[in-house]
């Protein structure tokens, strides 16, 4: 062999890199492994992802190479790859992450996009989207929801709360990233008394929408939770309590009167609990339904406020 040749084989490409990390994590048995290499490999690189297919045999530096071996194995300990790089995609979105907050999941999604239809059932022609709309999030965590429904209603403004002061933190610099931050006021207190004294929602039926992912783990199920989220996520906002309700309760007890006639509220809940979380919206909520995540889970139990006058809800 020449030294040319022997200087190839060492190479140390993208092409190569993504080709061992992929084989490399599906022996560990990781969840999307060529998702979690392309990741690791931009975040390093500082490319897009679309630069490690048009350019796959650029090689990587001494020090790349250094970078990727710790968040390999970092990765391998598993250890989420949206922490190691400090971002996950959401609803089309770049969201800020560290350990303070949840990683945004595609099934929370479903809350953006049943806002969003409903907005756009109800809205007349030529009107601004979102125009005069308040969005309230509660449990806001990374403010994943409350900016992506921003970001698609951009004459809406928010109200977002959070136990956690340093989840707000991330939610802020979020909302700065996104350029929605003239338009979300954070709130830090426990579920819905952070609203009490804010000028937008501390009179009743202020809010158009009322959305929330709380925690809701059950504690017969925190057993059976992966690794990668029980020993790294926040458990402030996984966890449920014995029935998974601890947090759901309170927001369906409370949160309606937040809402104005006909305004729809949307929580995230375990599918698992899915039947007693819509019994109890059904004692404050008109045309309680739930939604199917991305992976036709039953996710996100959807009630109508009454209104002042009692109303139910006129959309079809």
């Amino acid at each position: 062999m020449s030294a040319s040749d022997a200087a190839a084989a060492d190479l140390w490409t993208t092409r190569r890199l993504m080709t061992w990390m992929i084989e490399t994590f599906t022996r560990k048995d990781l969840d999307s492994p060529r998702i979690q290499a392309e990741m690791l490999l931009e975040h390093v690189f500082g490319c897009k992802r679309l630069s490690l297919y048009t350019d796959p045999d650029r090689p990587a530096s001494a020090i790349e190479r250094g970078q990727l071996r710790d968040l390999i194995g970092r990765a391998l300990k598993n250890e989420p790859v949206q922490y190691l790089v400090g971002e996950a995609k959401f609803f089309g979105l770049d969201i800020c992450v560290d350990r303070c907050v949840l990683i945004p999941r595609p099934s929370t999604a479903t809350i953006v996009e049943e806002v969003l239809q409903h907005r756009r059932a109800i809205s007349t022609t030529g009107q601004s989207k979102g125009d005069g709309v308040l969005i309230i999030d509660v449990c806001t965590g990374s403010g994943c929801i409350a900016i992506a429904l921003l970001k698609n209603l951009p004459a809406a403004r928010a109200v977002a709360t959070d136990i956690s002061g340093d989840a707000l933190e991330i939610a802020r610099k979020n909302a700065a990233k996104h350029g929605v931050l003239d338009r979300v006021d954070f709130l830090e207190g426990n579920l819905l008394l952070a609203l009490e004294q804010h000028p937008a929602t501390r009179g009743e039926r202020s809010a158009d929408y009322l959305v929330s992912n709380p925690p809701y783990i059950p504690d017969s199920e925190w057993v059976s939770v992966e690794a990668n989220v029980k020993d790294y996520e926040p458990h402030l906002a996984l966890r449920g309590g014995e029935d998974g309700l601890t947090c759901v309760r309170p927001l369906f007890e409370g949160g309606p009167r937040f809402l104005k006639e006909n305004g729809l509220m949307l929580v995230e809940v375990a599918a698992s609990h899915i039947e007693q979380a819509s019994e109890l919206a059904k004692q404050s909520l008109h045309n309680v339904r739930t939604l199917k995540d991305i992976d036709g889970l039953p996710r996100v139990v959807v009630g109508t406020g009454s209104g002042i006058h009692g109303q139910t809800s006129a959309r079809p």
